[in-house]
C-alpha cells in the first residue's frame, strides 16, 4: 500500500460513516463494513468476530464461507482470534498456520489463505471482538494497514455497542454488587494501616462519537485542552509541599516533560487526520500505549508509560467536558482510593487530611506514584487483581499493607480487631521510637552495629528518627531509575553530598549503581543483548558498569567529589570473581588521580568493599579478602542464587527459608573466614531486619546489620534482650545436627530465653 496510515483510515471511515448513519439492521451494517475494509485494504478476507455469552462468534465475513457466519465460535484464548481477544493484542503473521495458537476451522474454508492480521475491538478497556483480515499470499501486513485496522476497530466498537450486539458485562467488566465480607491480597508498596470508605479515582469516560464531522474543529478542541492541561500540571507541580530537593521533585519534572511532549500531540493529530473526533483520537493513542505496555517487560519503562496514560485520562476529561476524578469532586470523609493505576500528579490533587490509603490493580515499587506516596506518608497496596470489580463506591475498607491485605465490608468484630491492632502498632511504634537514643548492646556487653538501607535523599531522615548507627547501604540506582535521562555528574554529586551532609559524622556506604536485569533503563541501549530470560542473573550491576565504563567513571567522580574532606565508603554489587573487584577499584583510583591532577579536593580516605551475592565468590575469599576494607552479604540475591529460586516467583518466594541449615551454614563459613582475616562483615537485606533471623545471624558471628528503617526499633529491642554467648552456643548445636524445622527450634529457644521478638 502507498497510502499513509491516516489517509487509509480516513478513506475507510468516510464510507463507514454513511453505513453507521443508515437505517439498516446491525447485521447488514456489519456485512457492509467487512466489504468496505476488505476493498480498501485489497484484502481477500475481512471478518468480524464478536464476544457473546463468553465466546467469540463469527458475525460477518468477506472471503470466508458464508455458512460459517454465526456457526464458527472460539473461546477466549482459543485460536488466533481467541488469543487476540484474551491478550488484547495485535497479531500480524505471514503464515497463520505456523503460529502455535492457530486453530483450524474447516467450515470457514480458510485453508486457502496464508497471511493473517487481527486487532482487538476494544470497549471499556476490554476486548469485545476481533477484526481480522487474511490473504492468500504469504506476507505480513504493512504498518499503515495495521494502523488503519486499529482505527477502524475503534469505530466498530461504537457501532456494535449502539446495536447491542455484545454483552456489556461479558468478560466481567461489571462490578460485583455484594454485601458480603471479602479479603484480598496484594503487594506491599508503601507500608501502613488505614480505615476508610472506598472511593473510585476515576469513572470511565465512554466515548459516544468516534467519527469526526470537521477535523479542523476537532484539532482546535485538542489544542485548547492541551493548554488547559498544562496549566493544571504547572500549578500542581509548583504547589507540591514536600520541602526542597527530594526525588519527588525530579519525578514531577519528568511528568511535566511528558505533558509538553510534542510527539504525543503529533500522534493525536495524526489520529484526527484519519477522521476521528478529538476524544476518539486521544483514546486511540491511549489504546496504542496500553498495547505497548503489555509488550514491555521493563517495569521502569512501563511506569513511565503509566504517567503518559495518566495525562491521557486528564486530557480526555478536559476535552469531553467531564470532570471525573474523585479529587476534583472532593473527599467528604476518610477515604481509601481505588484505581487501576495513578500518576503522581493525580495523587497530589487529593486532600491529604481525608486520603488515608491507596489500593491499585497495578503499581510497582519504582513507580513514580509510589515514591510520591511514600513522601506523602500514604500507605499503598498494589497488584490487587480485579479490585474495581470487587468493591462498590462507599464500601467500608480495612487496609493493612504490612500484611499485604485489604478487607472489604468488614464485620464489626473485624473492625474491632483491626482498631486494636492499629492501637498496638501505634504503641509499639512509640516504644521502639523511645529506643532511638539507646545503644544496641547485648546483655553480655557485645555491641551490635545497626544501620539502615536507603536510596532516596529523604531516607536519610531515618537516622535521626531511629537512632541508627549510619547508612550501611545507599542504593545509588534510584536516581537512575526515576530519571528520564542518564543523570549528569553534577546531579549525582549533589545527591551524594546532600546524603553525607545529612548523615553528619555517621558513616554512609554507597553501593555503585545496580541497574540492568529487571532494573533496565529505557535510555540505555540493550539491543546487543536481546531479551534476557533470567534478568537477575544477567547483564546487570557490576557487570554492566564495567562494560559501560563511561557510566561508572561519571559516578566515581561524583562520589569522590561529594566526599571531599571526608571518608568515602563505596562497595561494588554482584562481584563474582576477584578480578571484577580489581577492575572496579582501579577505575575509581584512576578517577581519583584524574581529579587530583586537576586540583579537585578529594576524600581523606576511600574504603572499598564488595557485596557477596554470587555464591561463587565464597570459594575465592582467600584471594579477595586481603584486598577488601569490608564485606557485605546481600541476602536477598544470595538466597535465590543458592536455591536457584526466583524470589519474585509467588510459588517459590515462601518455599525457601532464610533459617534453613544450608543458608546458615554458608553464612557461618563466610563469616568465620572474614573474621579470621580481620575484615569487617555486614549483612544487608531483609533477613537482617527480622528479629528471629537477626538473632541467628548474631549467633553466627555477625555484628553489623543494615536494614530497613522500620526494622531498627524491633532489632534494637531484640539485641538488648539477647545473650550473645548463649545464642552462639545454641546456633553451633542446632547447625551440628539440624532439627526438621530449624525456625521453630530457634523460636522455642528465643522464647525460653525471653528474647524479645516483636
Amino acid at each position: 500500500m502507498t497510502l499513509s496510515a491516516a489517509a487509509s483510515a480516513r478513506e475507510i471511515l468516510t464510507r463507514l460513516h454513511d453505513v453507521m448513519a443508515s437505517r439498516s439492521a446491525a447485521q447488514a451494517k456489519l456485512n457492509s463494513v467487512v466489504n468496505i475494509i476488505g476493498e480498501a485494504l485489497h484484502s481477500e478476507v475481512c471478518s468480524i468476530y464478536l464476544l457473546r455469552e463468553g465466546v467469540l462468534e463469527l458475525f460477518a465475513t468477506r472471503g470466508l464461507a458464508q455458512e460459517a457466519v454465526h456457526v464458527t465460535k472460539l473461546a477466549l484464548g482459543e485460536g488466533l482470534v481467541g488469543t487476540i481477544a484474551e491478550d488484547v493484542e495485535t497479531l500480524n503473521l505471514d503464515e497463520a498456520a505456523a503460529h502455535p495458537d492457530f486453530a483450524y476451522r474447516p467450515e470457514t474454508g480458510e485453508e486457502a489463505f496464508h497471511s493473517f492480521a487481527g486487532v482487538p475491538i476494544i470497549r471499556k478497556e476490554r476486548a469485545v471482538g476481533v477484526l481480522a483480515v487474511q490473504h492468500a499470499e504469504s506476507r505480513k501486513y504493512e504498518g499503515v494497514e495495521i494502523e488503519a485496522l486499529q482505527t477502524v476497530a475503534m469505530v466498530l466498537s461504537e457501532l456494535i455497542a449502539n446495536a447491542g450486539l455484545v454483552d456489556e458485562a461479558g468478560g466481567g467488566s461489571a462490578r460485583v454488587q455484594s454485601t458480603a465480607t471479602a479479603r484480598v491480597t496484594g503487594f506491599k508498596l508503601v507500608d501502613g494501616m488505614a480505615v476508610g470508605a472506598a472511593v473510585f479515582h476515576q469513572p470511565r469516560i465512554t466515548i459516544e462519537h468516534t467519527v469526526a464531522e470537521d477535523t479542523e474543529a476537532e484539532r482546535h478542541r485538542v489544542y485548547a485542552a492541551f493548554d488547559k492541561m498544562r496549566e493544571q500540571i504547572d500549578r500542581m507541580t509548583s504547589q507540591a509541599e514536600f520541602g526542597v530537593g527530594g526525588e519527588h521533585e525530579e519525578i514531577l519534572e519528568t511528568y511535566k516533560m511528558f505533558a509538553y511532549d510534542e510527539g504525543w500531540g503529533r500522534r493525536i493529530n495524526e489520529a484526527i487526520d484519519s477522521g476521528l473526533t478529538a476524544e476518539a483520537a486521544i483514546e486511540r493513542v491511549q489504546q496504542r500505549t496500553r498495547m505497548r505496555m503489555r509488550e514491555i517487560d521493563d517495569p521502569l519503562l512501563r511506569d513511565r508509560m503509566h504517567d503518559l496514560e495518566d495525562l491521557s485520562n486528564r486530557l480526555l476529561r478536559i476535552v469531553s467536558g467531564q470532570l471525573g476524578t474523585a479529587a476534583q469532586m472532593g473527599l467528604r470523609q476518610d477515604s481509601i482510593l481505588i484505581a487501576r493505576n495513578l500518576g503522581p500528579a493525580e495523587l497530589l490533587e487529593y486532600d491529604r487530611r481525608r486520603l488515608k490509603g491507596v489500593v491499585l490493580e497495578e503499581g510497582s515499587l519504582t513507580a513514580h506514584v509510589t515514591i510520591v506516596a511514600r513522601a506523602m506518608g500514604v500507605p499503598v497496596l498494589g497488584r490487587v487483581k480485579d479490585i474495581r470489580r470487587l468493591i462498590a463506591e462507599g464500601d467500608r475498607l480495612l487496609l493493612d499493607v504490612s500484611e499485604d491485605t485489604l478487607v472489604i465490608r468488614p464485620t464489626s468484630a473485624m473492625e474491632e480487631a483491626f482498631e486494636a491492632k492499629l492501637l498496638v502498632t501505634q504503641k509499639r511504634r512509640a516504644a521502639f521510637a523511645a529506643l532511638k537514643g539507646e545503644v544496641p548492646v547485648t546483655k553480655d556487653g557485645q555491641r551490635i552495629t545497626v544501620m539502615v538501607n536507603a536510596g532516596l535523599r529523604d531516607d536519610v531522615a531515618a537516622l535521626d528518627l531511629t537512632g541508627a548507627d549510619g547508612i550501611g547501604l545507599f542504593r545509588t540506582e534510584f536516581q537512575f531509575l526515576i530519571s528520564a535521562t542518564l543523570p549528569q555528574r553534577e546531579g549525582q554529586r549533589r545527591l551524594y553530598r546532600d546524603v553525607l551532609d545529612a548523615a553528619g559524622d555517621r558513616p554512609v556506604t554507597f553501593r555503585t549503581v545496580d541497574i540492568g536485569g529487571d532494573k533496565a533503563l529505557p535510555y540505555l541501549d540493550h539491543d546487543e543483548n536481546g531479551d534476557e530470560e533470567n534478568p537477575a542473573m544477567g547483564w546487570r550491576a557490576l557487570r554492566l558498569a564495567l562494560d559501560r565504563e563511561g557510566l561508572m567513571k561519571v559516578q566515581a567522580r561524583a562520589l569522590l567529589e561529594a566526599a571531599a574532606g571526608r571518608t568515602l565508603s563505596v562497595m561494588f554489587p554482584m562481584v563474582s570473581e576477584p578480578w571484577e573487584f580489581d577492575e572496579a577499584r582501579t577505575l575509581f583510583e584512576s578517577q581519583r588521580t584524574w581529579l587530583e591532577a586537576r586540583g579537585h579536593k578529594l576524600p581523606l580516605h576511600v574504603r572499598y568493599g564488595a557485596m557477596l551475592e554470587v555464591p561463587a565468590l565464597a570459594e575465592v575469599l582467600d584471594i579477595l579478602l586481603p584486598k577488601l576494607d569490608f564485606l557485605s552479604i546481600g541476602t536477598n540475591d544470595l538466597t535465590q542464587f543458592l536455591f536457584a529460586a526466583d524470589r519474585a516467583h509467588p510459588r517459590l518466594a515462601v518455599r525457601y527459608d532464610w533459617l534453613s541449615p544450608s543458608i546458615l551454614r554458608f553464612l557461618r563459613r563466610v563469616t568465620a573466614e572474614a573474621n579470621a582475616a580481620g575484615v569487617p562483615i555486614a549483612v544487608c537485606g531483609e533477613m537482617g531486619g527480622r528479629p528471629l533471623e537477626a538473632m541467628a545471624l548474631i549467633g553466627l558471628g555477625i555484628d553489623r546489620l543494615s536494614i530497613t528503617p522500620a526494622a531498627v526499633g524491633p532489632i534494637k529491642a531484640m539485641v538488648r534482650s539477647l545473650d550473645r554467648a548463649a545464642v552462639t552456643q545454641a546456633m553451633a548445636q542446632l547447625l551440628a545436627k539440624p532439627p526438621a524445622n530449624l525456625r521453630s527450634a530457634l523460636r522455642d529457644w528465643a522464647e525460653a530465653q525471653q528474647v524479645e521478638l516483636a
